[in-house]
């Protein structure tokens, strides 16, 4: 039988599977704290300078003497990033989405290669240790260090875990657990948001989110392999195993579970590298689409989220109402993408023009204004909408590639999509042109990709590609194929 029958003869989403999934898509809560940290620790309080007579040495430059007006503790009022020094919190917030960068163009072909077990694991462990080294750093440029580190760390397990919660379940779950992975991370920032009102000092609020990982890491250690990886690579023999395990733990009594061999080669199957993403016509032009596509859901949902901080209001509030308007967006996902008439390329489309146009309606109207449509609550619309277009991209993705190349195209995707959020951090600065300016970049930011979007194949009913060979199979509705095949599907 081949691995879908297996997975079907198994359970495709049995008892054993829920558990593991569950400790996965738990892990975005430690995931999101990270993510969010530099929020809420980063926060500068109202100050004032006040000169002094030269006779007592100030913290800055011509002895100024500075006072906090409010009673917050966070690494500007430790470290006084203010004035010359302020750029020094977007810095270390861009820091660490450019280590989220590096971490999906590595970790991504190194799980394809060495197997997503290890690499999580490890990811993870260093993501916590990197992470006291947050909490102890002496010094900002220690601290600056140690957001890179984490962030390294922090990308490739992202990516790791979100690739697991789909290769432990049967395709017609995919959906289902991409999107539990994407609500859990929304829990965490509205989580993190109710941590930090309850734990002011940012060392302490440190600590607290990264000790969750310490626990993530311990139930994760007996995790199995994917046994979708191992089949991939021509290790049948090991997938079975993984498959009798998951039968036994689910109550089904499969016998002669026997997996059908492929590959010609001594190691089952040929060796796939990045290079075939843009050596293959098809995948060429995918990745092309879906790395503009990641970039821009990136750019509007961390600069829509991470300006949290700076709204009117309650910072605490604002990061857990930031979190919370996600939730409604995933329900409308799982809706969305399993009708034929929507799917996954209409839905995740239509989601994202829908937040350009919410980003755009922004320029229209007043800023202090008290009626019940304003800015605030039209960048919360853009951020629900987002919040859906990301959360589809993400199981969209991971169909549009095959097996024995899928954490590579998603480590490259995800690779471009931390380009926005390093330069997520610095768009509300371009208020200094104009008020409107960050609007409208996540405006055309959304609507192109939007877009983009519908030059994709559609993959709702399709059976997922195990290897490069079964991309080429003639199917339906399928935009960004090879020529050849074009011609074909034409006769």
């Amino acid at each position: 039988m081949d691995l879908e029958e297996a997975l079907l003869a198994v359970g495709e989403f049995g008892p054993y599977q829920k558990q593991a999934v569950v400790v996965l898509v738990l892990t975005q809560v430690y995931m999101a704290c990270q993510s969010m940290l530099i929020v809420l620790v980063g926060t500068t309080p109202p100050y004032q300078l006040r000169q002094t007579d030269g006779t007592s040495p100030g913290p800055a430059e011509n002895s100024p003497q500075i006072i906090f007006t409010e009673d917050v503790d966070s690494i500007v009022t430790e470290w006084f990033l203010i004035k010359q020094q302020a750029y020094k919190v977007s810095l270390a917030g861009s820091l660490f989405f450019a280590g989220l960068l590096l971490g999906n163009v590595i970790f991504g072909p190194l799980s394809d290669k060495v197997g997503r077990r290890p690499v999580y694991l490890t990811g993870l462990f260093f993501e916590v240790l990197f992470g006291y080294v947050t909490v102890f750093a002496p010094s900002y440029e220690v601290f600056a260090a140690s957001r890179l580190l984490v962030g390294f760390m922090n990308g490739g397990i992202g990516l790791v875990c979100f690739v697991l919660t789909q290769e432990y379940v049967g395709k017609s779950y995919w959906a289902m657990t991409g999107t539990l992975a994407s609500m859990t991370f929304a829990v965490g920032i509205s989580l993190f948001g109710a941590l930090g009102y309850l734990i002011r000092p940012w060392r302490s609020l440190a600590m607290a989110a990264n000790s969750l990982g310490v626990l993530f890491f311990l139930l994760s250690v007996t995790l199995p392999e994917s046994p979708r990886w191992l089949y991939s690579q021509g290790r049948a023999e090991e997938a079975e195993e993984v498959l009798r395990l998951m039968a036994v733990r689910n109550g089904n009594h499969v016998k002669n579970l026997v997996l059908r061999r492929v590959g010609a080669g001594p190691s089952g199957v040929p060796s796939v590298g990045v290079r075939q993403l843009i050596l293959h016509p098809v995948l060429r032009l995918r990745t092309l689409v879906l790395m503009y596509i990641w970039y821009a859901c990136s750019l509007v949902y961390y600069g829509l989220t991470l300006g949290a901080g700076e709204t009117s209001g309650n910072r605490f509030v604002n990061v857990a109402m930031y979190g919370l308007v996600e939730l409604p967006a995933y329900p409308l996902c799982i809706y969305f993408i399993n009708k034929h008439w929507a799917g996954r390329r209409k839905s995740m489309a239509g989601f994202l023009g829908l937040a350009g146009s919410a980003c755009l309606l922004t320029m229209f109207i007043p800023q202090n204004t008290e009626m019940l449509l304003n800015v605030t609550s039209l960048a919360l619309l853009g951020k629900l909408m987002v919040s859906a277009a990301f959360n589809i991209t993400y199981v969209y993705t991971a169909e549009l590639y095959p097996t024995v190349i899928r954490n590579a195209g998603l480590g490259v995707c995800s690779m471009s999509c931390r380009f926005g959020g390093i330069l997520a951090p610095f768009v509300p600065s371009m208020r200094a042109v104009h008020q409107s300016m960050p609007f409208t970049v996540f405006c055309l930011s959304g609507l192109t990709a939007g877009c983009l979007g519908l030059l994709l194949p559609e993959t709702l009913n399709q059976p997922p590609a195990e290897t490069l060979e079964e991309l080429e199979r003639p199917a339906p509705h399928r935009v960004l194929e090879s020529k050849p095949l074009l011609y074909e599907d034409t006769l």
